[in-house]
């Protein structure tokens, strides 16, 4: 490879300066163009109809993503304050220290926080509160 970039292409491809410098002399031999200056298929009122339905289209997208997006915070932050609890129960009736147990309960109720926040939109938080829970948990597994 001599570091040009059309060095690895193969010869058909590649484009030589004398045929790239050349204009075709015929019709036949030029390429096919799209015209333009193409009409519009559709009118002004059309086009004023298609945005506004486009605008209702967008906001009912918009509020369904943000209604999965609730539900995923919610129900992932339940799943894993429920983990979290089940973890810290057996925990408790074992042998492990007494911070093993701990530190799955508080993961726990950090995840349960990032269930109420899902729920009430705030996604982000949600999201950030249950990795929080889920790191917290596994300092409580590190320390069994």
């Amino acid at each position: 490879m001599s570091g040009r970039p059309d060095s690895d292409l193969t010869p058909d491809t590649q484009t030589s300066p004398d045929t790239a410098e050349r204009a075709p002399e015929t019709t036949e031999d030029a390429p096919e163009r799209a015209p333009e200056d193409a009409p519009e298929d559709l009118s002004e009122a059309d086009d004023q109809h298609d945005d506004e339905h486009d605008g209702e289209h967008d906001g009912e997208l918009l509020e369904e993503q943000a209604r999965r997006a609730r539900w995923a915070a919610a129900g992932t932050g339940i799943v894993l304050a429920l983990a979290g609890t089940a973890a810290a129960l057996l925990r408790v009736s074992g042998t492990a220290p007494a911070l093993v147990p701990v530190a799955y309960a508080c993961g726990a109720a950090v995840c349960a926080l990032a269930a109420v926040l899902g729920a009430r939109g705030r996604t982000r938080r949600a999201l950030w509160a249950a990795v929080a829970g889920v790191m917290i948990m596994a300092l409580g597994d590190q320390f069994d």
